[in-house]
């Protein structure tokens, strides 16, 4: 049987990746406290459930803190279990999350007379703690709508499902901000920018123009050699770790550009060497 935990901090999406998951074809449940957390698996995989063989728990800040530091240790008896249990993490900077708060007019969980909003995120990040330490994919929402978020879960999710590894490639803009959920980050601000050439400031690196561009300059392909060699030689021991889920981000100033072109190059390049792989361009929506 196999069970994805979805977890993360309070308006960073977690009911939008449920949904997601309950229309992936997961028996969903929503704020399990994680005490019942091994009894749910234990029922689902018994002779009368097998055919329910994909099941998704929410857990989140609304349990109670001892019941959240026995994560770990419950997270080790559904491996006696024999359950296949992958941890999703969902997170966003403090910024976003205020924003999201005050535009939806929401109440944070652990907000009360005595505890402001930011004090409460921050609270919410410390108990979560022995969850994130545990997690196979995190994904950052701080610049993610809802509809990016559901494609992304549904690609993630379904791929690690079905193959056991999952590579993210990501294009994003420096000037946005770096993905805080990237486990490698290549800079390529040290490449030619096409946005100084004339004609080419108003195309992405998905277009054919900006290609043949940055194609003509042998240090794009030396860069780009570097980075797939990197790759091919890393992403098989991260594998062999029993990781199921590697996010690479490869940034530019403006995201648009030459990040665009290196990460397109890669899924090309890395698909028939590497299996599973979901591509997002930040900055183009």
């Amino acid at each position: 049987m196999s069970m994805i935990i979805v977890s993360g901090l309070s308006g960073s999406g977690k009911s939008v990746a449920l949904h997601a998951l309950e229309d992936m074809g997961f028996y969903c449940i929503d704020n399990l406290p994680v005490g019942l957390l091994t009894a749910f698996a234990r029922e689902f995989s018994s002779n009368n459930l097998a055919d329910t063989s994909k099941v998704a728990a929410g857990i989140d800040a609304r349990n109670h803190p001892d019941q959240l530091r026995r994560f770990p240790a419950i997270l080790g008896e559904l491996g006696t279990l024999g359950i296949n249990c992958k941890i999703l993490f969902l997170q966003a900077d403090d910024a976003t999350l205020l924003k999201r708060f005050s535009e939806t007019r929401r109440k944070h969980p652990l907000t009360n007379s005595n505890t402001p909003l930011a004090d409460a995120i921050s609270s919410e990040r410390t108990l979560l703690e022995p969850i994130a330490a545990n997690a196979d994919l995190f994904i950052d929402t701080s610049h993610t709508n809802v509809h990016q978020l559901r494609e992304l879960v549904m690609q993630s999710i379904g791929h690690t499902h079905g193959a056991g590894f999952s590579l993210l490639l990501r294009s994003f803009g420096y000037k946005h901000g770096i993905p805080a959920d990237a486990d490698f980050v290549f800079d390529a601000r040290c490449l030619p920018n096409p946005h100084w050439v004339p004609g080419l400031r108003n195309h992405t690196g998905l277009d054919k123009e900006v290609a043949d561009y940055l194609e003509q300059k042998p240090v794009v392909h030396e860069y780009y050699r570097t980075i797939e060699q990197f790759l091919i030689d890393w992403i098989p021991r991260f594998k062999a770790d029993n990781r199921s889920y590697l996010s690479i981000a490869i940034g530019c100033t403006g995201g648009q550009h030459r990040s665009v072109y290196l990460t397109n190059r890669l899924a090309q390049g890395l698909g028939s060497k590497i299996g599973e792989i979901v591509t997002r361009h930040r900055e183009l929506g």
